[in-house]
């Protein structure tokens, strides 16, 4: 059983824990993830790690709320605990002192981001930090990424904080207005940010790494759940990433098959809705 000893709502829909895990939190690196299982009869689920704690051996778990599994989790509360964690599970980011890295992030992607940022910046390299969101509020996590960035940049659909666009503006402008010189990038973020960040980064001539979440069962690569299609290779996302080179990835088939289960997924989360009555995260 894992202790939570922290929770806060960073945005509706969007929880933020502190856990008690202290052999995760011992060997956690940046870029690597954790599954569990909030209750017996629960399903097993990834989560990023967010950050970590070794000296008081606590994790942190940023989600949103988007079926039954998390929908539960957000109704935990101090105290409580989560059935199973298991990990760090995932080969941790490339942490090297690169020179100039600009990092990308949206929605609770930025929760996976923050940690690279984190180590890329110990490592000695300048940082330049993206942030979008439909709007402000939906930005988490700015004052945190902002500590380890040379410059952040903020972005919103409709104005409401920083430049008004998308994410990918704010790279032209970077790149082709500045002629800010960018040795590495990294996108996390929804499928379709991280596809068209990539697109971006062709076009400007960046490398770029992604960080892909598939559907994903066991985390160890024996269930082939996670399987993605990487420079026309089939990888699994749990033991060979999360992170892969951008250009190399099939978006299309990436996309389609998170949209799998959609059916599925809307009438649990409906019977669940039903069970328990007024949602706890909006």
């Amino acid at each position: 059983m894992f202790k939570i000893v922290s929770k806060q709502k960073l945005a509706p829909k969007e929880f933020d824990f502190w856990v008690e895990a202290p052999r995760i939190a011992n060997h956690a690196k940046a870029g690597q993830f954790v599954v569990l299982r909030v209750n017996d009869n629960g399903e097993r689920i990834p989560l990023t790690i967010a950050d970590y704690n070794k000296e008081k051996g606590l994790i942190r778990l940023i989600f949103q709320v988007v079926g039954k599994t998390t929908a539960t989790l957000s109704g935990l509360n101090v105290g409580d605990a989560i059935q199973d964690i298991s990990g760090p599970l995932g080969t941790p980011s490339e942490v090297e002192k690169y020179g100039t890295v600009l990092m990308v992030g949206g929605g609770v992607g930025i929760a996976a981001l923050y940690p690279i940022i984190k180590a890329l910046k110990e490592a000695g390299n300048k940082v330049i930090t993206i942030l979008g969101g439909r709007t402000s509020s939906l930005v988490i996590m700015k004052e945190e990424c902002k500590e380890y960035s040379d410059e952040l940049i903020i972005t919103t659909d409709d104005g409401s904080e920083g430049m008004k666009g998308v994410v990918t503006q704010a790279m032209e402008m970077l790149v082709k207005q500045r002629g800010e010189k960018i040795d590495r990038c990294w996108c996390i973020g929804p499928s379709i940010m991280m596809k068209f960040g990539t697109k971006a980064a062709k076009e400007l001539g960046l490398p770029i790494w992604v960080s892909l979440n598939p559907l994903m069962v066991d985390g160890t690569g024996m269930c082939g759940c996670c399987r993605v299609t990487v420079d026309g290779k089939i990888f699994f996302a749990c033991v060979d990433g999360p992170e892969f080179d951008g250009h190399k990835v099939n978006w299309d088939e990436f996309m389609n098959r998170l949209r799998q289960y959609k059916d599925e997924e809307k009438i649990s989360m409906e019977k669940y809705e039903a069970e328990v009555g007024e949602p706890t995260w909006l």
